[in-house]
C-alpha cells in the first residue's frame, strides 16, 4: 500500500493588489516614528528582496472557510471521489474566519466542520478538525493524514490550507505588503499505485524562536491598543530558515533513499523569493552541488505569501498547467518544504 495525493484544488482570490496600491499608506517604524523613505523607494526595495509585485485579497463577502470550501470541492472533483467516503477533513489555518471590517476571529465551530457542512457530508464518521501550525500547516496536515492511513484509521483524507491574512495586517507596517489570501487542498488516499509519500521530517523550535512571528500592536500609536496584527522579526526568521530548513530537507531526502540528482522539483513555502533561493542553494551545497535552474517553481510574484495556502496552491497550479514552463510528470521525485510560526519546519519527499 502506498499513500498518494489523488486530487488537488485551489482558490486564487479575484482582487489583485499591486505594490502601487500601497502608495498612499503611511508606513511607520515600530516605535511609531515616520519611516525615512518614500513609498516609491519602499516598494522598489520590497520587490528586490521578496520578488512580490502583486498579491490577492478575498472579496468582502468571503471568509476563510468559504475559500477553503472552494479549494476542497475542486480537490474532491479532481480526485473523482464521493465526499461521503472521506474519513478526515483537516483544515490548516492560523486566524480562523475574520469577516471584513471586523477585528474578531471566529473559530467555533472549527473551519473543518464548516467545510464539511458546506460539502453537505452526512457521514458522522468523517472527522473534521483544524490545526494551527503556522505556514507549514498544510504539509503537517498531509503528514497527519498519512499517519491515519498507515495506522488503518482512514482510507481517504482531505487536507486544506487556507488563510485570509489581509484581514490581520497592520497597514502602517511595511511587512503588510508581503501577505495575501488564498486556499489549496488535496485528497490523500491509500492506493496500490507506485510512489506517494516516501519520507517526512517535522520539528518545532521554541526555546528561543517561539515569538519570531506573533500578534502585536499597530505601529501607529493612535490605533486601538487592544487590537492586534500579525508581526514578525524578519531578519531572525531569515537566519533561522537558512540555518534549519536545508538540514531538515536533507534529513528527509536521506531517509527516502533517493539521491539529490533524483529531485525534479522543490515546492517550498512562498514566503520571500530571496530567502527561498538562499534555502535551496544551501540545501544543494550540503551535497556539494549547484541548484538546477528550474528546480524551484515560484508563484509568489503575483500571489504573494498566503501562508498555509502557498504550497498546495503552487502544486495545484503546476499539475493543471497554470504555471508557465513548469510541469510535474508521473514518477517525478519532489520535495514539499515549509517554515513558519512556532517556529515550525517540515518537509516531505514525494514521488508523483
Amino acid at each position: 500500500m502506498n499513500i498518494k495525493i489523488t486530487g488537488t484544488g485551489s482558490y486564487v482570490p479575484t482582487e489583485v493588489v499591486t505594490n502601487l496600491d500601497f502608495a498612499n499608506h503611511k508606513f511607520l517604524n515600530e516605535d511609531g516614528s515616520n519611516f525615512n523613505a518614500t513609498n516609491d523607494v519602499i516598494a522598489e526595495k520590497f520587490v528586490e528582496i521578496t520578488g512580490i509585485r502583486e498579491r490577492r485579497y478575498v472579496s468582502e463577502n468571503l471568509v476563510n472557510s468559504d475559500i477553503g470550501f472552494i479549494a476542497a470541492k475542486n480537490a474532491i472533483e479532481n480526485a473523482n471521489i464521493d465526499p461521503e467516503t472521506l474519513d478526515y477533513i483537516i483544515f490548516a489555518h492560523n486566524y480562523g474566519d475574520i469577516r471584513a471590517n471586523t477585528i474578531q476571529s471566529d473559530t467555533v465551530p472549527s473551519l473543518a466542520t464548516r467545510v464539511k457542512y458546506l460539502l453537505q457530508i452526512k457521514n458522522p464518521k468523517c472527522v473534521a478538525y483544524d490545526i494551527l501550525f503556522g505556514c507549514p500547516g498544510w504539509i503537517e496536515g498531509v503528514i497527519q493524514a498519512q499517519a491515519y492511513i498507515k495506522a488503518g484509521m482512514a482510507k481517504k483524507c482531505l487536507v486544506i490550507g487556507s488563510e485570509t491574512l489581509s484581514r490581520v495586517v497592520d497597514k502602517h507596517d511595511r511587512d503588510s505588503m508581503i501577505y495575501s489570501d488564498g486556499a489549496g487542498a488535496a485528497v490523500i488516499e491509500a492506493t496500490t499505485a507506485e510512489g506517494g509519500i516516501i519520507a517526512h521530517e517535522s520539528a518545532t523550535y521554541s526555546f528561543e524562536e517561539a515569538k519570531y512571528l506573533y500578534f502585536g500592536n499597530s505601529f501607529n500609536k493612535e490605533e486601538d491598543e487592544n487590537v492586534r496584527y500579525i508581526k514578525m522579526y524578519g531578519r531572525k526568521i531569515y537566519e533561522f530558515a537558512l540555518n534549519n530548513v536545508p538540514k531538515a530537507m536533507a534529513t528527509c531526502l536521506d531517509q527516502s533513499g533517493f539521491q539529490i540528482e533524483d529531485v525534479k522539483k522543490i515546492l517550498i513555502h512562498q514566503a520571500n523569493e530571496k530567502m527561498d533561493e538562499a534555502i535551496i542553494n544551501r540545501f544543494y551545497k550540503l551535497y556539494k552541488k549547484d541548484a538546477p535552474k528550474d528546480v524551484m517553481p515560484m508563484c509568489i510574484h503575483k500571489l504573494g505569501n498566503s501562508s498555509v495556502a502557498t504550497v498546495p496552491t503552487l502544486y495545484d497550479l503546476i499539475l493543471k498547467n497554470q504555471l508557465e514552463n513548469q510541469t510535474i510528470e508521473k514518477g517525478d521525485v519532489i520535495i514539499f518544504a515549509s517554515v513558519g510560526a512556532g517556529m515550525n519546519i517540515n518537509a516531505i519527499v514525494y514521488q508523483s
